[in-house]
């Protein structure tokens, strides 16, 4: 009974993420959605290289200020883009990839998302494939899976104790029946 809560509660978050996600990009137009000022990103390019490499997951925290030298998160049009901040004017920020030789356009600071926390080396590609259609299917799926296995099992200790006082009743009733 536990497990399938479990299952559930798992269940309503990921489909609850992925209808929050799908609204603010498709409906809001923004790129990387950030509930309570976090947000995660894949590495696209080698851009960042050695720093970050392509299918790295970072993590984004939103911030009020930016400094040279913070990784940052900006969109630009539809996608986002992870660089270094070598410049800060005014309310631009210019900024650059480790492995690039040229810096970008200034990036209005209304743009960027928020500065690098962290980062974990080839977890951007399991993420990538959790946010398709397909993988997302494919996670409802196997939680049903789950689900429908452990209602199962259940029905079938259910049935078992079941068996097992029809066993009992039978005893004692022969056992009546050969007493009297």
């Amino acid at each position: 009974m536990i497990y399938r809560i479990a299952l559930i509660i798992l269940l309503s978050v990921f489909l609850g993420g992925s209808v929050y996600s799908l609204n603010a990009r498709r409906v809001m137009r923004n790129a990387l959605p950030m509930p309570f000022g976090f947000g995660t990103s894949v590495v696209l390019t080698g851009s960042m290289e050695p720093t970050l490499s392509v299918n790295d997951l970072v993590v984004i925290r939103a911030a009020d200020t930016y400094a040279v030298d913070d990784v940052v998160v900006y969109q630009s049009g539809s996608s986002l883009v992870i660089h270094r901040i070598v410049r800060v004017e005014d309310e631009y920020v210019v900024t650059r990839g480790d492995a690039n030789n040229t810096e970008d356009d200034p990036v209005p600071l209304s743009a960027v998302k928020g500065r690098m926390a962290f980062s974990i080396p080839f977890l951007g590609l399991p993420v990538r494939m959790l946010q398709s259609p397909l993988g997302t299917i494919l996670v409802i799926v196997l939680i049903a899976a789950l689900m429908s296995l452990s209602w199962r099992n259940e029905r079938a200790e259910h049935d078992k104790q079941l068996d097992e006082i029809k066993d009992e009743i039978r005893r004692l009733k022969e056992l009546e029946n050969k007493t009297e």
